[in-house]
């Protein structure tokens, strides 16, 4: 099967936003509560780092087993990676997940300040600069043939959606409004004119928007 770009378990608010506003060290998501945007995906049965026995099941837990299913390698934007802005000034920084990333993946992070490479665990991350389809091509040659996972934030995919290099998204929508922050969109109307589209709600509330290329 031909390599894939994928974009999987990507949460935003019902009002379209990924993040919220002030990103800093202490708070990823800025003004956004991370719980309200994630906390269906701990809860299932397949979270990586459940500890205790039992979890929801049903569709929840079988995207959650899916994100990492055939991936070669992910592509993020800067401020997935990091709070900071402008050139590196800290090369200690590695980034939000310690010593044990959970991509176990080349990851390519797309940023305009270059700086070496390192390794983590089984998890290398790269920073390149370029258009979306230059570093896509470098994730999918490190993919070695399987799919190439695009991770976010939202600028990101927008970018990417706009060079139309991703063949298949799942967003999964929260009940809750952000107001502003990093929006996908402002409709999940406005991919149909490219996509088809599956829309699944959930019973953890949350409502999957599947979609893949026409």
């Amino acid at each position: 099967m031909p390599q894939m770009v994928r974009v999987h378990n990507f949460n935003v608010s019902s009002d379209g936003y990924a993040s919220g506003e002030g990103q800093s060290l202490e708070r990823p998501f800025g003004h956004a509560d991370p719980a309200a945007l994630f906390s269906w995906t701990g809860a299932t049965a397949s979270w990586p780092t459940r500890t205790d026995p039992g979890g929801s099941r049903g569709l929840d837990d079988y995207l959650v087993r899916d994100f990492h299913r055939n991936i070669g390698a992910e592509i993020m934007g800067r401020n997935k990676f990091s709070p900071h802005r402008g050139p590196w000034n800290d090369h200690d920084w590695r980034g939000w997940w310690g010593d044990e990333p959970p991509f176990h993946t080349p990851v390519f992070v797309m940023t305009h300040h270059e700086r070496p490479s390192f390794t983590l665990s089984d998890t290398t991350f790269h920073f390149v600069s370029g258009a979306p389809k230059d570093v896509l091509q470098l994730a999918l040659e490190a993919a070695d043939g399987k799919d190439v996972r695009l991770g976010g934030g939202a600028n990101t995919i927008r970018q990417f959606l706009d060079a139309d290099l991703i063949d298949t998204l799942h967003v999964a929508v929260a009940p809750v409004e952000l107001g502003a922050g990093s929006r996908l969109w402002t409709s999940p109307d406005e991919l149909l004119d490219r996509y088809h589209r599956d829309v699944v709600p959930s019973g953890s509330g949350i409502v999957h928007h599947l979609y893949w290329r026409k």
